[in-house]
């Protein structure tokens, strides 16, 4: 490690300085801790004082500024937008262009970026319908902030401006979208400004791979889909670094093809070899039980949830045993620096440190200064509601609470210092702004941290520039890089001891790798489904997008499914006496039977086609369904709803007998005496009543999707609600809710194996 020869005695010297007298500049700064005051010193500079103490204090901040830090060795964790901020800011911005050797990069060059590869959403979700791959759009936004200007520039001899001009056109290129498939290599460089311009070495080697695109058989067809044409520049690279020289559905890519192929492009751009590096090689798929017991899968899928009820757990299910690179863990045990980029708490960080291995490998390295960066907003869907008490808003505490909780071992000896985003500077008229769109800070509650063994860094680590010119707030790279520097130099002036108590929570132990399939692998066979149900290539294409999206849809549920009837509306006789819902399963025939009017309209067919094909699940299970009249003398007091079920052997339903009698149950109905087919409910005079196939469709597409279906979201809100012990019926009625949750969980989707269990 640098930094212990001369300027490490100025450093020494100069705090001497600072702290003589009884009253010494250090007083004059802000915050109480020494290293909240340096950062503060080194970010904002020295303040208005008598001028002993400002040359004293100016002497100070360059002695940190100037530490030097080529060779320290730094591992950053996280996933594409708050990882690649932090590393050389988001490369995804128009604006990234004027700045793009900014951030951690700029002060140690000796970075590896360990990213989250459980991305599914854009055109990595398109990519992962056609290849066996990881998630890679966030490794290709990671590569591109990683460019460095004196690695470009001896890489390919270029000047100061040149090397900026490289990479205003390296930014187009794999920012590039296209709608229609492009008709040749030459019509895409024709497409980017500046690509004739490139280096030569730079331009034959992206060159090379847009020809692997356009000629190898297995990647000819990935022009067909929207793409980003970074995200197809790295499938070549893979491609290319494949063993036997191919990438195609069905096969197993060796964990040497997939840092190979990130290798090469590394190589091209102008940074380190292993400067980027994937959490594992091993296909996974994200995984949300929210507190209510439903278990969603789905990295973008939970991106647009809104469960209305907290985040229980997060784990990640792999098609394998995950693989993690060497490089990572060597990178690790050799690191001086760590650091937990911000980004999306369920999404980026987790799913990397659920990994045992890194894990383990950040803990045994006790040398290394670790932090935390912590979030600045709070994000719908995943930190806006707190498990211990929905009312309150998300703290700094309860990201810690939740990574406590998430991660195997909890979050002790991965981080002790956690870094966040000073509120004081920021007009209350931009936080106003951003409350009226639904955006809330998370706010830094200092003692609670300190209580748990942290220590907090409050910091103006916000773009200044971004704030004045589009008034939005969002971390700065320059800055939260030299804060990280500072806090670095500072390391030995950190408590010797912290000791803290973290919050105790039940064992996390993920599931072991599962079996499922891949997700090109599930796309073909849903295809093969689809088509076969609907003739018409419109419709079967818009059902194998609503199975591609709710990846929670078994294959099997679609066995009883032959036909999607469209009926048109002055032809629907159906009788709507329990509903609105203008689709439903019909068994003799087999079909998915919808409206006309629902049918052009997505989000009704949606959910139109999703509650019939829960309803067929029960297949043609009942022989009879009658609703007969209650009579207390000539008064009708009621009614009486009779289902007959057919005979186990007769029935063509997805369920045993056992299991069709649980849900029975569920929904309320009754065991006649000495009719074991026989089931019955009782409905008092003006009680609403959803017959059980009704319910259980709409069940069925609640747990996929509560967005569309406002009924039974309001019916399951005692579910994840506190229920009062004054109530029995209320009780009641919430473990029922409960049960029925757990039913469609573990039965209806088969979802049996939970973290913990």
């Amino acid at each position: 490690m640098t930094g212990n020869g001369r300027k490490g005695c100025d450093l020494q010297g100069a705090l001497r300085q600072v702290f003589a007298g009884s009253i010494g500049p250090l007083d004059l700064l802000p915050y109480n801790s020494l290293v909240e005051k340096m950062v503060h010193l080194v970010l904002e500079g020295v303040p208005a004082v008598p001028a002993g103490a400002g040359a004293d204090l100016e002497r100070l901040r360059a002695s940190i500024e100037n530490r030097a830090a080529d060779s320290v060795r730094v591992v950053v964790l996280g996933g594409g937008t708050g990882l690649s901020n932090v590393i050389g800011g988001d490369s995804r911005r128009d604006d990234w262009p004027a700045a793009p050797f900014q951030g951690l990069k700029k002060i140690f060059p000796a970075t590896v970026s360990v990213v989250c590869v459980t991305d599914d959403g854009g055109s990595t979700g398109e990519l992962l319908k056609d290849l066996p791959l990881i998630g890679i759009g966030d490794l290709r936004h990671v590569l591109l902030s990683s460019v460095q200007e004196r690695r470009l520039a001896h890489r390919y001899g270029l000047g100061w401006e040149e090397s900026f001009r490289v990479v205003d056109t390296l930014h187009r290129l794999f920012n590039y979208r296209f709608m229609a498939p492009p008709e040749s290599v030459e019509a895409i460089a024709a497409a980017i400004a500046g690509f004739d311009r490139l280096p030569e070495g730079l331009r034959e080697g992206l060159y090379r791979l847009l020809v692997v695109l356009f000629t190898e058989k297995e990647l000819r067809g990935l022009w067909r889909r929207n793409h980003c044409l970074g995200n197809l520049l790295l499938a070549a690279a893979i491609h290319l670094s494949c063993p036997w020289g191919c990438l195609g559905p069905g096969r197993e890519i060796p964990p040497e093809a997939v840092t190979g192929g990130i290798r090469l492009l590394c190589s091209l751009l102008g940074t380190a070899d292993n400067a980027v590096l994937p959490c594992t090689t091993t296909p996974a798929r994200l995984k949300i039980l929210y507190a209510n017991g439903v278990l969603a899968s789905g990295e973008y899928k939970s991106s647009l949830a809104r469960r209305n009820c907290p985040v229980d757990r997060v784990f990640v299910e792999y098609a394998a045993e995950p693989r993690v690179p060497d490089g990572v863990i060597a990178a690790i045990r050799e690191a001086d620096l760590v650091v937990m980029a911000p980004g999306s708490l369920y999404t980026s960080l987790i799913p990397v440190l659920q990994l045992a291995e890194i894990a383990e490998a950040i803990r045994a390295n006790r040398q290394a200064v670790k932090v935390l960066v912590a979030n600045l907003w709070v994000q719908k869907g995943e930190t806006d509601l707190v498990g211990d008490d929905p009312q309150r808003r998300f703290h700094v505490s309860d990201l810690v609470k939740s990574y406590q909780r998430n991660i195997p071992g909890g979050v002790a000896g991965l981080f002790d210092k956690i870094m966040a985003v000073s509120l004081r500077n920021i007009p209350g008229s931009v936080l106003q702004n951003y409350a009226i769109e639904g955006k809330v800070p998370i706010y830094l509650d200092r003692e609670e941290l300190i209580g748990m063994g942290f220590v907090p860094v409050e910091a103006r680590i916000f773009s200044e520039n971004q704030l004045a010119g589009r008034g939005a707030l969002q971390h700065d790279p320059a800055s939260l890089a030299r804060a990280l520097h500072t806090i670095w130099a500072l390391r030995e002036y950190f408590p010797a001891d912290i000791r803290g108590r973290l919050p105790e929570e039940a064992p996390f132990q993920p599931p072991a790798a599962g079996v499922a399939l891949l997700p090109c692998e599930r796309h073909a066979v849903f295809r093969e489904h689809t088509a076969r149900i609907c003739g018409d290539a419109g419709i079967a294409n818009r059902l194998l997008d609503i199975c591609w999206f709710h990846q929670d849809i078994l294959a099997e549920h679609l066995d009883r499914v032959d036909a999607i009837r469209i009926v048109a509306e002055e032809s629907w006789s159906r009788c709507q006496k329990w509903d609105n819902i203008f689709s439903f399963y019909e068994p003799e025939s087999r079909a998915i039977v919808i409206r006309s009017d629902v049918a052009i309209d997505s989000n009704r067919f949606e959910i139109g086609f999703l509650i019939a094909l829960g309803q067929s699940l029960l297949g043609d299970y009942a022989a009879r369904k009658e609703l007969q009249p209650v009579t207390v003398g000539d008064h009708e007091r009621g009614k009486i709803y009779l289902l007959e079920l057919r005979p186990e052997g007769e029935r063509n339903c997805f369920f045993t007998a056992a299991e069709l009698r649980r849900y029975l149950h569920l929904a309320r109905m009754n065991d006649a005496d000495g009719e074991p087919l026989l089931f019955t409910r009782l409905i008092n005079a003006g009680e609403g009543f959803t017959p059980p196939g009704l319910l259980f469709g709409m069940m069925y597409a609640w747990y996929l999707d509560n967005r569309f279906t406002a009924y039974m979201e309001y019916k399951m809100a005692i579910a994840r609600n506190r229920v009062s012990d004054l109530i029995p019926e209320q009780q009641r009625t919430a473990c029922r809710r409960r049960e029925m949750i757990d039913f469609f969980r573990t039965v209806v989707f088969r979802q049996n194996i939970l973290p913990g269990a």
